[in-house]
């Protein structure tokens, strides 16, 4: 195994720019990923929504119910002004009998205090209802999603990047979470309030309506102007700013070799090319997407001031009264923050169906041949280590066939070898045996039965593994080699450490099996590492070795050291070794000398070298470069 590779994505859906306090001011945000079904996903998705129909049900009342008392507090608010300014103009005229009738306002004002708590109260009961819908719906998603990896071949892995798998599992999943808590609620509310505010507007004056509406073709003109001015610096923006945080990934990981190159100067000069890209960029989007503000503003304005024209026209006329006058311009403020919103949710929306697209092609993934079930399903009750490869076909593509008609019968305690160059098929031989791929032709068994009778779980329990490729959790070295074997005593995870030579590194650490490794494990050296997974297969006491070079990352004392516990461990117990040294598997009680995917020569060490083949070519040409190597020493 290797350690995966972790990766971090850019979250949530851009950002929300509502006008200033309220205003007519129409937001704009970065370009969205567009679905490429967005009926059919979203279809989809609501179906995660169904089980939850009742709450969703209250969530709309409530909805209604809070922005109703909302927009009613503008108008009732009026009523208290007009009352006002009635007694002030009453006194003003000298009207026999005129006074300001505080208790009236009074009156409408509790009531008006009476309308926000419940407004309030509403709007808590529905966030409360919403969060509970949205987070259950999403720990469903997680949990079919996690499901769903668990079933899915070794092919899906191989083929698609540890970053791309985590930003779907993790980013898409969250962005969904993010919109069904926040977005859906905000949609409701922005639809209600557009409605009600425009009943409420045309109750007042059905003129002043029409002139507010006439100003929205205006602002429509103007932001499709800008936005399709700024949408592809935006897009560069974003461009530039994937490559320079992959350079600065790139650069700091790898930091060790460009500073070993001497490609600092390199590294610097190539990140502020990128940087000055993206300066240029982000200067030029932000400006031009900056330059809504002000003209909304003056749009808005100019919506204000033929409002304010005409309502003191109608109030001298004695149309309309003055709280009116008010409460319009409260409104038309209203009237612009749920278009703004539907129009920012809409991107919002768009983006989080092409998450949601993206976790369902993950979800539709084509999973693992089911295992064999009922009485078809075998198990080893004493598994002795019997391996038989019968007529095997294979290839990772349908057609490009890798494997042909490979035949290996191998004993119980055997030690096979599988030599080869590079792309012979020695991993894949492997994969194979432990079912990671499925065959095209062909069986393979151990102790007679066939793996494809076994329960994956099963067949996989039989291996122990130590590969080239160290891997190792956050974590404890107790626990890491505890993963060997659930239930493990310390006494036995003692033993394994000793028996692997890792005792004395361990004793020697502050914290010595409490030592906590940290993520990528680098604060043990890579030959300590590999000590660990060895002593995490002994513990394991599997019936079948897998040894990929296990000892290649160990100093020549160690390796000794180890040599003669992998020997202990490897008695009375089948392994297979995947040996790019030659000289460590002389000893091999059988040799597979494989390239291009077939078994081209089979035998012992001496056998193969009397053939003077492929095998023998490769050893002496290994035998002659070492000797060269010490001669030039």
């Amino acid at each position: 195994m290797s350690e995966s590779n972790k990766s971090q994505g850019r979250g949530g859906a851009g950002p929300k720019h509502p006008g200033p306090g309220g205003g007519m001011g129409m937001g704009m945000g970065m370009p969205t990923q567009k679905a490429k079904n967005f009926k059919g996903s979203l279809k989809r998705l609501m179906g995660y929504l169904k089980p939850r129909r009742i709450q969703l049900i209250g969530v709309f009342i409530t909805a209604i119910i809070s922005t109703v008392f909302a927009i009613l507090s503008p108008k009732i608010l009026g009523n208290a002004t007009t009352k006002l300014f009635e007694g002030v103009m009453g006194k003003f005229n000298k009207v026999p009998g005129a006074h300001i009738d505080f208790d009236a306002i009074l009156q409408i004002l509790g009531i008006l205090a009476a309308l926000y708590l419940i407004s309030a109260a509403f709007m808590y009961i529905q966030q409360y209802l919403m969060a509970g819908v949205a987070q259950k719906t999403v720990y469903d998603l997680r949990q079919e999603v996690n499901d769903k990896l668990a079933r899915l071949p070794l092919k899906f892995y191989d083929s698609k990047t540890h970053g791309e798998i985590l930003s779907r599992v993790v980013n898409d999943v969250d962005n969904i979470s993010s919109t069904l808590q926040q977005s859906l609620t905000q949609l409701i509310t922005s639809v209600v309030t557009l409605i009600g505010v425009i009943i409420m507007m045309l109750t007042i004056s059905p003129l002043m309506t029409l002139i507010l509406i006439l100003t929205l073709p205006l602002s429509a003109v103007v932001i499709k102007a800008i936005t399709s001015r700024s949408k592809g610096y935006f897009k560069g923006q974003q461009e530039e700013l994937g490559k320079l945080s992959g350079h600065v990934e790139e650069m700091y990981t790898g930091h060790n070799i460009v500073k070993a190159f001497g490609h600092e100067d390199k590294s610097v000069a190539k990140f502020e090319e990128i940087n000055d890209r993206l300066y240029n960029s982000g200067q030029k989007a932000q400006f031009i997407s900056g330059i809504i503000m002000p003209l909304m503003s003056f749009i808005n304005n100019i919506g204000y001031v033929l409002i304010c024209v005409v309502g003191g026209v109608l109030v001298t006329r004695g149309s309309i009264r003055i709280g009116d006058i008010q409460a319009f311009i409260q409104y038309a403020r209203q009237f612009s923050q749920p278009i703004v919103q539907t129009a920012n949710i809409a991107n919002i929306i768009q983006s989080t169906i092409a998450s949601a697209e993206r976790v369902f092609e993950l979800l539709d993934e084509k999973e693992e041949v089911p295992e064999a079930r009922g009485s078809q399903l075998k198990s080893l009750e004493a598994p002795q280590g019997n391996v038989k490869f019968e007529h095997v076909s294979f290839g990772y593509k349908e057609d490009a066939t890798l494997i042909s008609d490979m035949n290996i019968d191998v004993k119980q305690g055997q030690m096979v070898a599988i030599v080869g160059p590079t792309g012979a098929g020695k991993t894949t031989l492997i994969n194979l045996l432990m079912r990671f791929y499925e065959l095209n032709e062909g069986r393979i068994t151990i102790d007679g039965v066939n793996i494809t009778d076994m329960k994956r779980g099963d067949l996989r329990s039989l291996f122990g593994m130590v590969l080239q490729d160290t891997w190792l959790f956050n974590g404890t070295i107790r626990d890491n080699i505890a993963y060997g074997r659930a239930g493990a005593t310390e006494e036995e995870i003692v033993g394994a450490a000793k028996a692997a030579f890792a005792h004395h590194f361990i004793r020697t650490l502050p914290d010595g099996y409490d030592t906590v490794l940290n993520e990528e494990a680098s604060n043990i050296s890579q030959g300590q590492k590999q000590l660990l997974t060895i002593a995490r297969a002994i513990l394991a006491d599997p019936s079948i070795l897998i040894l990929d070079e296990a000892t290649s990352s160990v100093d020549t004392r160690t390796e000794v050291h180890i040599q003669k516990a992998m020997n202990a461990l490897m008695t009375g117990r089948t392994s297979f070794v995947i040996a790019h040294r030659l000289s460590t598997i002389r000893d091999a009680d059988l040799i597979l000398v494989m390239d291009k995917g077939s078994v081209i020569e089979q035998g012992n060490h001496e056998e193969l070298l009397a053939k003077g083949g492929f095998y023998a070519d490769l050893y002496n040409s290994q035998f002659a470069g070492n000797s060269t190597m010490q001669e030039v020493g």
